[in-house]
């Protein structure tokens, strides 16, 4: 009995430090739970909001390239004249019918909702829905904000529900001017509800809020114009007025709270209301969604996105799990490492086993590094291989532009040389003359003579100067250029061939007419098209050969002939290389192939169709620029 109460002290101390470091281990083991979890949390979340950030800028991009891009279209309308004359004269049938036709086919080219046009009283006058219902044409639209910014000289930007059409949409307007006087205002809408579809299959939830804090734009149906939080009285007065939201219910707001902040400051809300819920309201526990959100710019909306942290909340108690077991086969393995030294023998096997793992990876990554680092050198070189290609193709078709002037020079040769024949003959016998006036003494009719030398002399350096521009060689430099000197230039170097022909030639350019491209280049596809069209009327009784020049969004050359029109077998060819109808040894059918690369390389077009009258036109379509800009050709 005294042996035990000896004992008792002793062990006494020794059940005092296995709870103390019981303790401390269990404490240990919490806190690294605890940590894991708080580890898992925060990782996640910098993950999700990083990834979120990053769908939300494409979003953002994608929002505003849709409202930019339909941004220039209403400023167009003052460009053009029927408009102008039917805001001048609303009564007038012809200018209303023009101005309807003509909105109808540009919102169908652009791909917008409607197109339309109102006089400074906000009434519509013409639409591109004028012949469907309801149409626009005779609404009036003086209370929507973008009529009132428009008609302040701003332009109009708003998003809402349309009174007629019933269909929520953007709204793009501006000020029609003449003559320094606003006229009225031109009006677009686009629908944005595209965008929904492609946020439906975002994994976080999209929306799109107005200043209001309206959503009118969201990835869910079923928050379409709810609000974020209760509007004001004001606020809804103020949407009764501009009818915004016309017919669109009672503007419900979702009833979001705010429940806290992740750690990085972004805020963490859950929904209260069966319509915030978005049919999720059955769930035991409410779902919690991380809130990110951003401006676009240049209106006073924002784009939010919810994504629910539910995920991120099983991934860290996973991780809290995993840590509570790794410290439960932490302190079974110290148990185990008392009661057997063979462990540290067992652990050293599994560092040395770690470490083959971490060479084996290193090398992998070594290996994996060679082998990007050569795909680079790979895709380096192929680069400089197609930027080779390219420039042996520019260089090419420089040399196939200049085998076509050296083309079009020979088939003038005979025409050139009987122009150049002509004087050369007169000069020699106005020389024999002047020799025998001057040996009578007859100087008066002699220096007659040496002046009728002199302007054939002069003539014959016109044509062998314009020939060596014609023929000389030179880069394509575009610059503006004069319509009429080209045209002038391309008829002086057929005007032989002309006369010939019994061609009846008529030129009708505006002296102002100035467009951006190459003059050497555009005298070569005139010198092209009149000789093409001149070989067209050979078997023509009638020869007659039209070139008119008109001048609006493009400088359009258009080039008539009264020949036989082209054949639809041939026309589908037209611009192939290498075809032509031409007789053998006549021509190589290059010719329109240089000149329609040629005109697209001045980011023009050349196309032809047949006149019902009869003949070929060929139309070429070139960027204009202004007059004074004009530099010599």
């Amino acid at each position: 009995m005294g042996g035990d109460l000896r004992a008792s002290p002793y062990a006494r101390r020794s059940f005092n430090r296995r709870l103390v470091w019981g303790g401390a281990c269990l404490f240990a083991a919490a806190l690294a739970v605890a940590l894991a979890y708080a580890w898992g949390e925060r990782t996640g979340i910098r993950a999700m909001r990083q990834g979120v950030e990053h769908r939300l800028d494409i979003y953002a991009g994608g929002l505003q390239s849709e409202l930019t891009r339909y941004d220039y279209l209403p400023g167009i309308l003052s460009l053009n004249k029927d408009v102008i004359a039917l805001l001048q004269d609303p009564g007038n049938p012809e200018w209303l019918a023009r101005v309807n036709h003509y909105l109808e086919t540009v919102n169908l080219k652009a791909g917008s909702s409607e197109i339309y046009v109102m006089n400074m009283e906000g009434l519509t006058l013409a639409a591109s829905n004028w012949n469907r219902p309801p149409s626009f044409v005779g609404r009036n639209f003086s209370y929507r904000p973008y009529f009132i910014d428009a008609a302040k000289g701003l332009p109009g930007r708003f998003y809402g529900i349309g009174t007629v059409s019933q269909s929520p949409g953007y709204y793009f307007s501006y000020g029609i001017y003449h003559g320094g006087r606003m006229l009225g205002v031109a009006a677009l809408k686009v629908d944005l509800d595209k965008l929904d579809d492609a946020w439906l299959r975002a994994d976080e939830k999209v929306l799109v809020v107005d200043e209001n804090g309206v959503i009118f734009l969201t990835s869910v149906p079923g928050w379409k114009f709810k609000t974020l939080e209760p509007l004001s009285a004001r606020t809804l007065e103020k949407l009764a007025v501009t009818r915004q939201y016309h017919r669109a219910g009672s503007l419900e707001p979702l009833g979001m709270t705010e429940v806290g902040r992740s750690p990085d400051g972004t805020t963490i809300v859950q929904f209260t209301s069966e319509a915030g819920r978005g049919g999720e309201g059955g769930n035991f526990l409410m779902p919690s969604y991380l809130v990110q959100s951003r401006p676009i710019p240049g209106t006073q909306w924002r784009l939010m996105a919810l994504s629910n942290i539910a995920p991120i909340h099983a991934r860290a108690r996973n991780t809290a799990i995993a840590v509570a077991l790794a410290m439960g086969f932490l302190a079974i393995l110290g148990l185990y490492l008392q009661q057997r030294r063979r462990a540290i023998a067992q652990s050293l096997a599994a560092s040395a086993a770690l470490q083959r793992a971490h060479d084996e990876l290193e090398r992998k990554v070594a290996a994996r590094t060679q082998a990007l680092s050569n795909a680079n050198r790979h895709l380096h070189t192929e680069i400089a291989e197609r930027r080779r290609a390219e420039e042996e193709l520019k260089s090419t078709m420089d040399e196939l532009v200049q085998a076509g002037k050296m083309a079009a020079l020979g088939q003038m040769a005979a025409s050139i040389t009987h122009e150049l024949n002509q004087p050369l003959a007169a000069l020699r016998t106005l020389a024999d003359n002047a020799a025998v006036l001057l040996q009578r003494g007859r100087q008066a009719d002699a220096e007659e003579n040496l002046t009728m030398i002199g302007q054939l002399t002069a003539r014959m350096g016109k044509i062998t100067g314009q020939l060596k521009k014609f023929a000389r060689k030179s880069p394509a430099l575009l610059k503006p250029t004069s319509i009429a000197v080209a045209i002038s230039d391309a008829c002086f170097l057929l005007e032989q061939r002309l006369r010939q022909e019994r061609v009846t030639l008529k030129v009708s350019v505006p002296e102002e007419a100035c467009a951006y491209c190459d003059g050497n280049r555009l005298e070569q596809v005139l010198v092209n098209l009149l000789g093409n069209a001149i070989d067209a009327m050979a078997h023509s009784d009638e020869r007659r050969l039209d070139v008119t020049v008109q001048t609006d969004e493009w400088v359009s050359i258009t080039v008539n002939d009264s020949g036989p029109g082209i054949p639809d077998e041939v026309m589908q060819r037209l611009f192939e290389p290498f075809f032509t109808t031409k007789e053998q040894g006549v021509g190589l059918g290059l010719g329109l192939a240089i000149s329609a690369g040629i005109v697209r390389d001045f980011g023009g077009s050349l196309r032809a169709y047949n006149r019902p009258e009869g003949g070929a036109a060929f139309v070429l379509q070139l960027r204009p620029a202004r007059m004074e800009e004009t530099v010599d050709v």
